[in-house]
């Protein structure tokens, strides 16, 4: 029996079909496609914005971190009744904080300060004045000061300040508003009056429902 050419049985064999996506199935590769990307970018989009909220938190901590810092030094060496002799050289305003403090050198003997803290069209800072060691010339410096008159540049120290509200603490008692006035006089006026020895301070930032809250010792060092 003889064996057939091999181009005969290769004319025998069914021909190849080649397979491919009809066009439902590609709309729905695209619809599958089409829906990932919308949902990857949904979660992209609120990655972001998730980063930006916590960056701008970090940056409010860090700029209320180094205000509180300030104003614990400023608090911590405020001029006391010796140096001040019946004068207490601290005035709480509405938003407004007026004080006098040690400036100490190297090499050089302690002065007074007059520093002014403000919160001003929804931002605080902070303004010194020239040290010096004249009572007389202290005298004016706090004036100035109380006038907006001083020429030194104020230092921001946080932006989006909504409130900020002080009191303090003056013969066994916390004294807020009006009240604050009695026990601590300018130092402009030779009076003697109860010596406050603790300062609460809160501030309120925009867009933040609590408050932040922080007492100072006032002369510790």
């Amino acid at each position: 029996m003889r064996n057939r050419p091999a181009e005969t049985m290769c004319a025998a064999s069914p021909p190849a079909r080649h397979k491919g996506l009809t066009l439902v199935e590609l709309l729905v590769a695209i619809s599958v496609l089409a829906f990932i990307a919308v949902l990857g970018w949904r979660g992209l989009d609120s990655i972001v914005r998730a980063r930006i909220a916590l960056t701008s938190d970090l940056e409010q901590t860090r700029g209320m971190q180094l205000a509180f810092a300030q104003l614990q030094s400023d608090c911590a060496h405020l001029a006391g009744t010796a140096v001040l002799p019946n004068r207490v050289p601290l005035l709480v305003e509405h938003g407004r904080l007026t004080l006098v403090r040690t400036v100490f050198a190297d090499d050089q003997p302690s002065r007074l300060q007059v520093i002014v803290y403000r919160v001003k069209d929804s931002v605080l800072t902070r303004r010194e004045s020239a040290a010096t060691r004249d009572l007389m010339e202290l005298d004016t410096l706090w004036l100035a000061a109380a006038n907006d008159i001083n020429t030194n540049q104020a230092v921001t120290l946080q932006s989006g300040v909504a409130g900020l509200t002080m009191r303090l603490w003056a013969g066994g008692g916390w004294h807020a508003g009006a009240d604050a006035r009695s026990p601590v006089m300018p130092v402009s006026m030779n009076v003697n009056p109860l010596v406050p020895t603790g300062l609460e301070v809160t501030l309120q930032l925009q867009g933040r429902e609590n408050s932040l809250l922080k007492i100072f010792l006032l002369g510790a060092v």
